[in-house]
C-alpha cells in the first residue's frame, strides 16, 4: 500500500496564513511545499503566463521560442549598461546566457502582424541581493509602433494582469499580506503618472543622493530616488526620456534643447523599476551612431545593424521583471523569495 502523507488538494495541509519560507532556510526545497504564501506564489506563476498569453493573443501578437544563448547581449559592457553578461560555454563555443530577449523579438516583428512577445528566463551578472536577481523571469514584448503606443499598452496589460489576479484570489484574500486592494486599483486601469527624467530630477533637487551621475554627465536614479519618488507620487510613475548615455545604445535617439536623450521609459513602483520600455532604432546606421556614441564594439552587432539595413520599421518594447512585480502584489521585500527554485550565479544550489 503507497502511504500519502501530504496531499497537494488538501488546505488543511498547508494553511493559508502560513509565513514564507526565507531564501536563507536551511531546507527551503522541501519546506516550500507546505508555505501558503509560496502555493500563492506558483499559482501566481500561472496567472502571470495565462492572462499574457490571453492580452496579447486578443490583440493580433504571436508568442516567440528563442534560444536563450546569444553572441550579442542587449545590455554589453559600455556606458548606459548596468549588467554585465553571463558566459556560458556550449560544447566548444563560448557564448553568453541571454539577458534580454529583446532583440529577437525586434526580428520576429520583421515577420509581418503587430508584433512578438514571450515569458522567458534572462540571466544577468549583477549580484543577487533583496532587490535584484541574476536569474528572473522576463515577459518581454516588441510591438510596431512607438513609445506613446507603448505605454498605453502596458497600462493595459498590468492591468489585465490585476484584474485576473482579483479573479482568481477574490475569495481567498487572506493569502496576500497586504490584502488585495492595490492590486483592485490596478485593474480598474487608473491612469499612471507620468514625468519626464529632467522634471524627475527637479522634484529631487532637495535629496542630492537620490540622482547619480553614470557618464559624461549622463543621469540616473538611485534606488533612493526611485522610492522618494514613489512616496512623493504615490503608486506606479513613468519616468520617460532619461540621459541616452545612461540607458543601453539600442534606444533610440531623442533630441531636446541639445540634450541627446532617449525614447525610454521605466515603471518605478513599490520595489523600484518594475518596466523597462524603449522605442528603438529604426535604421542600421541610426544603430551604428549609437554603439559609437555608448563607445560599444560593433563587430557583435553587425547583424543587428544588417537587419535595420534590410527592414527599416519602427518598433517599441517593454520587459516586465515578472518577480519585481510579484513583490508589489505581494508587498515583500526580498525579491529572492519569490523564486520557488533558487539560482544564483555565483551560489550552487540542489537541485
Amino acid at each position: 500500500m503507497v502511504m500519502i502523507p501530504f496531499s497537494i488538494d488538501d488546505e488543511q495541509q498547508a494553511p493559508p496564513a502560513s509565513p514564507c519560507v526565507s531564501v536563507h532556510h536551511p531546507n527551503r526545497f522541501l519546506a516550500l511545499p507546505r508555505s501558503g504564501f509560496h502555493r500563492a506564489v506558483a499559482e501566481l506563476h500561472d496567472v502571470i503566463v495565462t492572462s499574457t498569453v490571453r492580452f496579447w493573443s486578443s490583440r493580433g501578437l504571436r508568442y516567440a521560442l528563442f534560444p536563450i544563448t546569444t553572441n550579442a547581449v542587449s545590455s554589453p559592457m559600455g556606458l548606459g549598461s548596468d549588467s554585465s553578461p553571463v558566459l556560458a560555454r556550449v560544447g566548444e563555443v563560448d557564448t553568453f546566457l541571454a539577458d534580454s530577449m529583446q532583440f529577437f523579438l525586434e526580428y520576429s516583428c520583421r515577420f509581418g502582424g503587430p508584433g512578438a512577445y514571450y515569458v522567458m528566463p534572462s540571466f544577468r551578472g549583477e549580484p543577487t541581493d533583496a532587490r535584484h536577481l541574476s536569474q528572473f523571469m522576463h515577459s518581454e514584448v516588441e510591438l510596431v509602433g512607438d513609445l506613446a503606443d507603448l505605454i498605453d499598452t502596458a497600462e493595459a496589460y498590468l492591468a489585465e494582469l490585476a484584474a485576473a489576479i482579483v479573479e482568481r484570489f477574490s475569495e481567498r484574500q487572506q493569502l496576500f499580506p497586504a490584502g488585495l486592494g492595490h492590486v483592485v486599483e490596478l485593474a480598474e486601469r487608473r491612469p499612471f503618472t507620468r514625468l519626464t527624467f529632467a522634471d524627475a530630477a527637479e522634484l529631487l533637487h532637495d535629496v542630492p543622493s537620490a540622482i547619480r551621475l553614470v557618464a559624461d554627465g549622463a543621469r540616473s536614479l538611485t534606488p533612493l530616488g526611485e522610492r522618494i519618488l514613489i512616496e512623493r507620487l504615490g503608486g506606479f510613475v513613468w519616468v520617460t526620456h532619461w540621459d541616452h548615455l545612461a540607458v543601453p545604445f539600442y534606444q533610440r535617439i531623442h533630441e531636446d534643447a541639445g540634450r541627446l536623450l532617449a525614447a525610454n521609459a521605466d515603471l518605478i513602483a513599490a520595489s523600484g523599476e518594475v518596466l523597462g520600455a524603449g522605442e528603438r532604432h529604426s535604421t542600421g546606421d541610426q544603430v551604428r551612431a549609437a554603439l559609437a556614441l555608448h563607445m560599444v564594439e560593433p563587430e557583435p552587432y553587425d547583424w543587428y545593424a544588417s537587419l535595420k539595413d534590410e527592414y527599416p520599421i519602427s518598433t517599441a518594447g517593454f520587459g516586465l521583471g515578472v518577480e519585481r512585480f510579484l513583490m508589489w502584489v505581494l508587498n515583500h521585500d526580498d525579491i529572492r523569495d519569490l523564486q520557488l527554485v533558487l539560482r544564483d550565479n555565483h551560489v550552487g544550489h540542489v537541485p
